[in-house]
């Protein structure tokens, strides 16, 4: 009764913006995640009844709230670290938000096209959970795609998290998004067993929090993850280098005891050959000596193909490079390369890395395999799926600096809980100034740093093996139960449509 009396007051166009923009409340650094449902059952009521058209511009500015708000930290690392002004650097975060809104408003003309004249229950439980899979799926996927805000993954706090290991973060928003029609429902229709549901899916996903679909292997492994805070302005800056170089290399000689060290992405800033000879084989051989390993974020050049990959460089008994495979646009490539030199931000240190091949073998550190993404590498589920289940654990290096104190480093942790989550495992993660972390298997921070200072976590990390059902199975049971959903509501609206034609 609220929201309808709420919704006769405010104009609809103020209502789904404000509900966009409320919606970021429900991922990190906020936590509020119960937010995602209020959010939703508003663009819901806004979207009920009106025309596709209407449909359209309504989902068009939920979106601007949404990623207006959610992903405003393109901004800092456009004008802080891309010199560029504040004009251009809010012109070109507000068309990056614009372009994304455009998704959300095909999405609303696309419902409103084909559902009921008024939403029907179909529409609330069928429908509109299976479109907005389909629209998380498209944005994750469409020109190398940007899964970021997946609402699923502001939900690693609540209830429906126990679903992650087993239907993944896009099935946890498939089940957000029908929570929030069971919801709407019970508001506009008046109905009680829609609560019902509502609680039975809720407390279901509660119970499968304690559920325990992975197991322990082996011994504890001890390592180290080494936060060297670089400012972004100088870590490029040749006079910087040896600075650098020594400043890790001190905190590494204080933890010889570790089986494990991690330094995190880029943190040497000289290709692999130029350092190999004055540097990396002397520390190899000491790593050697102390019977540590050491994981470097490094650029490696290939000299035949002159082309230089984003990589991680395992030193010790064994040498393994891991090379980035999934690249940021803009960030590590320029699509076009004519953009370079019209703006700054287009002309970055390092930003013609070209994407790695599959690794042929996973990386061993301590008689145990790991899995390694890196940075924006695991904002993309399936992509870290692909070294499980044979990783007994995962790493993630990042380089967070170019987002300063903005959401970014807090939403990338949020997002790294969850794939931890997902995939069983214990995850370390070693950033340039933070957040580094090691994230246990069931998505829980056990230890982190703080922001923009030099810091050392050292950790015992238990290994595992086996497989949760999300691993198992992968996302092909969730697309079967879309497409099942779409062929029940289809059903169910021919249905409706020939009895309004008899009628």
């Amino acid at each position: 009764m609220a929201i309808q009396q709420m919704m006769r007051y405010l104009p609809s166009n103020l209502v789904v913006l404000l509900a966009g923009g409320l919606l970021p409340l429900s991922f990190a650094p906020f936590h509020y995640y119960p937010v995602a449902i209020i959010s939703l059952v508003l663009l819901f009521v806004c979207w009920s009844s009106v025309t596709a058209k209407r449909a359209a511009i309504l989902g068009f500015l939920f979106g601007l709230g949404f990623f207006g708000v959610g992903v405003s930290w393109i901004y800092v690392a456009i004008h802080d670290f891309g010199q560029s002004g504040i004009f251009l650097a809010s012109l070109l975060t507000a068309l990056f938000a614009g372009f994304l809104s455009l998704y959300l408003a095909g999405l609303g003309w696309l419902i409103r096209r084909f559902s009921s004249e008024h939403f029907s229950t179909a529409d609330y439980l069928l429908l509109l959970p299976a479109a907005w899979l389909i629209f998380e799926w498209f944005k994750g996927w469409f020109l190398t795609g940007f899964p970021w805000l997946e609402l699923g993954v502001g939900q690693i706090d609540g209830p429906l998290s126990g679903y992650t290991p087993v239907i993944g973060v896009l099935g946890v928003s498939l089940l957000t998004v029908l929570s929030a029609g069971l919801l709407t429902l019970a508001v506009t229709k008046k109905r009680a067993w829609p609560i019902v549901l509502f609680i039975l899916i809720w407390s279901s996903g509660q119970l499968l929090k304690s559920q325990e679909w992975t197991q322990a292997v082996d011994q504890p492994i001890k390592a180290t993850i080494i936060q060297g805070n670089v400012p972004q302005q100088l870590k490029w800056d040749r006079d910087q280098l040896f600075k650098t170089l020594a400043l890790y290399q001190a905190r590494t000689e204080e933890h010889w005891d570790s089986d494990l060290i991690i330094w995190p992405e880029n943190a040497i800033t000289v290709f692999y050959h130029q350092a190999k000879d004055f540097f990396l084989e002397p520390l190899t051989q000491l790593a050697i000596e102390n019977d540590t390993e050491i994981l470097i974020g490094m650029p490696v050049l290939n000299e035949e193909k002159d082309e230089y990959y984003n990589s991680m460089v395992l030193l010790g008994k064994q040498e393994g490079f891991y090379y980035k495979r999934h690249l940021v646009p803009f960030g590590e490539y320029i699509p076009f390369e004519w953009l370079r030199g019209l703006i700054a931000f287009f002309d970055l240190p390092m930003s013609s890395f070209r994407p790695g091949p599959a690794p042929e073998q996973l990386m061993k550190v301590a008689d145990q395999s790991i899995g390694i993404s890196i940075c924006y590498e695991d904002v993309f589920s399936t992509e870290v799926m692909a070294s499980l289940p044979e990783a007994r654990l995962l790493v993630n290096a990042s380089n967070n600096a170019w987002y300063g104190d903005s959401f970014a480093p807090q939403q990338h942790l949020q997002i790294a809980q969850n794939r931890a989550l997902e995939m069983g495992r214990p995850t370390l993660r070693a950033t340039t100034n933070g957040i580094s972390a090691l994230i246990d298997y069931k998505g829980r921070l056990t230890e982190q740093t703080a922001q923009f200072k030099q810091d050392v976590i050292t950790v015992e990390v238990q290994p595992r093996e086996g497989a949760t059902p999300y691993v198992k199975w992968g996302q092909r049971p969730l697309w079967i139960l879309s497409l099942f959903m779409l062929l029940v509501w289809g059903y169910h609206r021919r249905d409706s449509f020939i009895n309004s034609q008899v009628n």
